[in-house]
């Protein structure tokens, strides 16, 4: 094999490939080998070694993607082991500079202490890093307030697919006309992209086929309509043209960003309440998130009864449901933050005697202080919670992503329902409600031929649904191989081809994370799950599982084993001390399932380096 010559490290071993074949995804597909840069000249050649190779690189952070955006046969690039530096802060001017690999929860301590945020947020905060943030657009609980990550996302310093650097930043129209005039890939990109915008075709069937504008969680394809909103398009916009606009949301398929410079807002109000409403049905759920909106809260997220019902036999989700009375069929989690206790108090009564005047809900605690982060630990822990279900069918991450516009949302959820009765299914139903975006999750087994059937059946009468109710099949978690099979269908040839043409100006000969969002897989390819005989003795009893196999397969690949060392919380010691993926419990766990399922002439067992890890 041809030497790359980096100072970070490469391997391409079993061990290797085995650890980074799945991220939180339905996904498993070896990769040729994973790479770990050490600075922006390591990326250089490993652009160059991709080039003169024909392969493709797969950027990696945390490996928290649900849609399969770090799956694939082609070089892993994780930039979460050296490239992780806070940069530079510049407080006044309210932002931060940091290189891809930070972690969330760390950037918020770094900054806390200047009396800023960054505001974008996941479940996955204290693990999920900057530049998965960007690569999937994410959003977060508070999306009401601060929107996506592309709405804080004001510069990037990103390596193009010849190698290149440049800058992608706010420009005024006569700006973007000098970009266009310079004979470099990047110049190139420029004069295609506003060529395909200026097009009054484009822009009518664009603004036809893209998500309702009022729409502010919407990830699906390329984002190239937002651009259009620019000055540079509408004199009367005061919005400058910035390519970090349609590189939120790509998913490493355009370039690989080396820095971020990222906006930060102040620290929220420090007097925080959460009125946490018990619903008799997740119907009026619905309707109840409506009523609560008009009462300008912080956030809104929903739990339904079977997450609740989930957490009763969780040692440390138990201990968060200290605020729910009886059994509901939902809870919404509605949060509002001001300056005084009594205005605080206010906003929560006030909310309260609006829904019982509309006899919306059975129960109505208020949580305050301390005891409000038991409530969001609570939330945030319900898809490791889904994965602890006992058997083969489990709520599945197909259609968990759509999002409408809130309005639109109870007569969505009406049909969505329907669609579940015509194929006999039950669902999960799960966060972020006020923005219209609810993690809708049918339970399928998916070892099962004909659940795998119904698998793809439900994705794309899904997005039927989603066209129908003008929304976006993903609100936040991406495409990836999971979603873009389907972004024909929801957006028509014409702005599909369009999707195409601007990737091809970034990288026509797919350097980047070849196979996600353009011209993916299908859907129901590479699933990491198999039907498989345990007709065998363990020392130890797993029949509380549902078997070894069953057992392994806890760990639903979300990562949460590798949450930052500099925060509390259960977690592997080893990763803690080494911050290696290899000593991660989802590393140990992807070894034992791939080795109970493939059964290999080379048994892994008998390597010592996998003896080391999984002693």
């Amino acid at each position: 094999m041809e030497y790359l010559q980096i100072e970070g490290e490469v391997y391409t071993d079993p061990l290797h490939r085995i650890i980074y074949s799945s991220d939180a995804s339905a996904y498993c597909e070896e990769p040729l080998g994973v790479m770990y840069p050490r600075n922006d000249q390591d990326l250089r050649e490993i652009i160059a070694f991709a080039r003169r190779r024909g392969v493709t690189l797969i950027p990696r952070a945390a490996g928290t993607s649900l849609a399969g955006q770090v799956v694939g046969a082609g070089w892993v690039v994780d930039i979460s082991k050296y490239m992780n530096a806070i940069l530079e802060i510049q407080p006044e001017q309210r932002w931060v500079r940091v290189q891809p690999g930070v972690v969330l929860d760390e950037l918020n301590l770094f900054c806390k202490d200047y009396g800023l945020f960054f505001a974008p947020e996941t479940s996955t905060s204290n693990r999920c890093q900057i530049g998965g943030m960007i690569g999937n657009n994410s959003c977060g609980s508070h999306s009401l307030v601060y929107g996506s990550t592309r709405a804080h996302l004001l510069e990037a310093k990103v390596l193009l697919s010849d190698g290149s650097e440049v800058v992608f930043k706010p420009l005024t129209p006569a700006e973007v006309d000098r970009k266009q005039q310079e004979q470099t890939l990047e110049g190139a990109i420029y004069r295609g992209i506003i060529r395909l915008l200026s097009n009054k075709e484009n822009q009518k069937k664009m603004i036809e086929h893209f998500p309702d504008r009022s729409l502010t969680r919407r990830n699906s394809g390329y984002a190239l309509d937002q651009l259009l909103y620019t000055s540079y398009f509408d004199p009367a916009s005061t919005e400058p043209f910035n390519l970090c606009k349609i590189l939120a949301g790509s998913e490493g398929t355009f370039a690989l960003i080396t820095e971020a410079k990222l906006n930060l807002e102040p620290l929220p109000p420090s007097h925080k309440g959460v009125v946490a409403l018990h619903c008799h049905t997740l119907e009026e759920s619905f309707r109840a998130n409506l009523v609560a909106l008009t009462h300008k809260p912080r956030a809104i997220e929903l739990i339904d009864g079977k997450i609740l019902e989930l957490s009763k036999q969780n040692i440390a989700q138990s201990k968060n449901r200290f605020f729910i009375q009886g059994d509901p069929e939902a809870v919404l989690i509605i949060e509002f933050a001001e300056h005084s206790d009594d205005a605080l108090h206010r906003q929560c009564e006030a909310l309260i005697a609006d829904l019982r005047s509309k006899s919306m809900g059975y129960a109505y605690p208020v949580i305050c202080g301390g005891e409000i982060a038991k409530v969001w630990e609570l939330r945030k822990a319900g898809l490791g919670l889904l994965s602890g279900m006992v058997g083969d069918a489990k709520p599945v991450s197909v259609v968990e992503d759509t999002a409408v516009a809130p309005e639109r949302l109870p007569d969505y959820m009406a049909d969505f329902r329907a669609m579940m009765d015509r194929y006999g299914l039950s669902c999960v139903y799960h966060a972020h409600i006020s923005t219209g975006e609810l993690h809708l999750r049918p339970i399928l087994n998916l070892k099962s031929p004909e659940d795998r059937v119904l698998f793809r059946k439900v994705a794309q009468d899904c997005v039927l649904l989603v066209k129908k109710h003008r929304g976006s099949l993903s609100g936040e978690h991406g495409d990836g191989r999971l979603r873009g099979e389907f972004l024909p269908l929801l957006f028509g040839a014409k702005v599909y081809a369009l999707m195409k043409e601007v990737k091809m100006l970034f990288d026509c000969e797919g350097v980047f994370n070849r196979g996600k969002i353009i011209d993916t897989p299908p859907m129901d390819h590479s699933l990491r799950y198999k039907a498989c005989d345990e007709a065998f003795s363990t020392y130890f009893d797993y029949s509380s599982s549902g078997g070894y196999l069953r057992a392994i397969e806890r760990c639903n690949g979300a990562g949460d084993c590798r949450k930052s060392a500099k925060f509390a919380g259960v977690m592997c010691p080893v990763f803690k001390a080494l911050g290696d993926e290899r000593y991660t419990t989802r590393a140990r766990a992807n070894i034992l399932r791939d080795n109970f399922l493939n059964r290999k002439p080379q048994n892994y067992f008998h390597n010592p380096d996998v003896l080391a890890l999984l002693d």
